[in-house]
């Protein structure tokens, strides 16, 4: 009988996961890694603090799924394609690489892990509530253990899920390799695809909701090719919106206390990274509670190229601090950052529009350090619909808020996501929906097709909407996003903009392959620009917009480049000053 020794977590703040005491041999040489990325911000930020885990401890990351011993796919579970998406993956990757441990985690993982443990060449599966556990997960499978191919049957009393308590010393329960679909089945329910039954991988997950703490793991930046660091600050939702699974697989709100969100910019932005590769194996993944935050201090400093510009980060942005003791505003924390770090530019991802309030517009309009651009969930511009989705605003809400930052911020990108076809959307709820886009100042939008999701209330709704009814209303939502797109890039044409230059790779970065010779760069209000000549990731450039190609701008050089810390400070943008 196998058992993995190790201390039992602190009840107070840390999560720690320390080298491990094996009952068995270990191999010397840790494995290669690849992580497949799937979903939004929160869910790259997990990743990209996933892989500087799994660096640290001495783990080296492939170029592709084809050439790893381990591939982790971080998955999103907002719509059946996203499922689809990750099916598909996960089948490639096994065809391509059969050889390969698949570990599959995420929001799709949590929400229906049996599903994915049914796949062939799965290995593991797991939850989010459990994804902190995955750097030691992965030592322990380059470690060839006996119990990875143990075909014994879990105890009479299974529930078909691999106890988390095994992972820790005081445990007695062992290990088991769940290979007979037979020990789960009876637990599947019902599923939109086929099922196998000749396979069940480990299964490490749990109720998300008994999880309070939020999990965080320093990042140094340059994590999954981003040029911009993506610091995730919130997680979960208390909402409850209608057609959305997302709060059940994340959990309740939480949020990173405000001195461990000004300690990580601070050591992003100063080139402080942390500790070489083996230094600190196993500490940096925590489960942060507030009245430890000193422990995230680097114990060992390090130079890294400083970052230049930080995402923000989170489920239900907006709702950050509402959770901690003393309560702090969103608002707040952004007047720290920009007081207590020398970050030259700050990116917040989505928020919802009740949470775009006047003082935040101004101070979005008072400073060049914080990117002109707004990204604002609108779903629909019906208000019998928003009702239906459990939306807590109305139309005139949302375009009083659109006129206010197109009113203080001319130039401001502004994103919104929009569902096609939610149950019960007539045309006219259409009509208005698409009205509505035309009349405001978007820049552009998300637009998805209404995917029924398990154990949502709109999932029971008895007027669904028609499949090809919901694909026609999206494509002519598209079309429309595509119009407003590319009025808003050539309305920038003649403009001087400063931009950042990206990795060529990039956030998947579509337009660096079409373009020789040339740079791809980020603007303050989120445009894609291609600077001439092929140049280093994260540099400051002074650009004149001169033309537009396809879905991206072009851009000529005004002033010199400005590079990492050891070349000096980069001056203000033309006209202006960072403030």
């Amino acid at each position: 009988m196998v058992h993995l020794l190790f201390p039992v977590p602190s009840a107070n703040f840390v999560l720690n996961f320390p080298e491990p005491c094996f009952e068995v041999r270990v191999s010397n040489k840790m494995p290669t890694f690849y992580i497949q990325q799937f979903g939004c911000r929160a869910t790259q930020a997990d990743g990209a603090a996933l892989e500087r885990e799994l660096l640290d401890r001495g783990c080296t990351a492939a170029p592709n799924p084809t050439t790893a011993s381990i591939v982790v796919l971080n998955t999103c579970t907002v719509t059946a394609a996203a499922d689809a998406q990750a099916r598909d993956a996960i089948r490639k990757i096994h065809a391509q690489n059969p050889a390969a441990r698949l570990i599959v985690t995420g929001c799709y993982a949590q929400r229906a892990p049996e599903e994915l443990a049914s796949l062939p060449g799965v290995s593991w599966v797991v939850g989010n509530s459990h994804k902190p556990e995955i750097p030691q997960l992965v030592e322990m499978l380059s470690t060839n253990s006996p119990f990875e191919t143990s075909t014994n049957p879990p105890p009479s009393n299974s529930n078909n899920f691999f106890p988390a308590a095994a992972l820790h010393s005081d445990s007695t329960v062992p290990f088991h390799s769940f290979v007979g679909a037979r020990h789960a089945v009876p637990s599947l329910g019902s599923f939109p695809h086929p099922i196998e039954t000749t396979h069940l991988a480990n299964i490490l997950t749990g109720n998300i909701f008994d999880h309070p703490e939020f999990f965080s793991a320093p990042i140094q930046g340059g994590e999954s090719h981003h040029t911009r660091p993506i610091l995730k600050i919130q997680d979960g939702c208390n909402l409850r919106c209608s057609y959305c699974v997302i709060p059940f697989v994340r959990g309740k709100s939480r949020s990173l206390p405000p001195d461990a969100v000004i300690c990580e910019i601070q050591k992003l932005t100063a080139g402080n990274s942390f500790p070489p590769a083996n230094s600190r194996v196993g500490q940096p993944i925590l489960a942060v509670h507030s009245s430890n935050v000193a422990q995230l201090e680097p114990s060992i400093p390090a130079v890294y190229n400083p970052a230049r510009e930080i995402v923000l980060s989170g489920i239900n942005l907006g709702t950050y601090g509402r959770d901690l003791s003393p309560r702090i505003e969103f608002i707040d924390l952004i007047r720290r950052i920009l007081g207590e770090t020398p970050l030259e530019r700050l990116r917040i991802s989505s928020i919802e529009p009740l949470d775009v309030t006047k003082d935040l517009i101004d101070l979005f309009a008072s400073t060049d350090r914080i990117a002109q651009h707004f990204h604002m969930p609108l779903q629909s511009a019906s208000n019998r619909i928003l009702a239906a989705m459990h939306r807590w605003y109305r139309a005139e809400h949302y375009a009083r808020r659109v006129e206010l930052i197109h009113d203080r911020l001319p130039h401001a990108a502004i994103g919104a996501d929009v569902i096609a076809g939610f149950p019960g959307e007539t045309e006219s709820d259409h009509a208005a929906t698409v009205a509505f886009i035309e009349r405001l100042p978007f820049t552009y939008l998300h637009v998805f097709s209404y995917s029924s999701r398990p154990s949502t209330k709109a999932a029971t709704a008895a007027d669904q909407i028609p499949a090809p009814t919901i694909k026609r209303r999206a494509r002519e939502l598209r079309s429309l996003a595509e119009q407003k797109s590319a009025a808003f890039r050539y309305s920038q044409i003649g403009r001087t903009e400063r931009v950042l230059t990206l990795h060529g790779n990039d956030e998947n970065d579509s337009t660096a392959s079409a373009c020789a010779h040339t740079t791809p760069a980020l603007s303050s209000n989120y445009l894609r620009v291609q600077v001439p000549g092929i140049l280093p990731s994260n540099l400051w450039q002074d650009v004149v917009i001169t033309s537009e190609e396809g879905n991206y701008l072009v851009g000529e050089p005004t002033s010199t480049l400005c590079e990492s810390s050891e070349f000096g400070a980069c001056p203000g943008p033309v006209g202006a000053s960072l403030r």
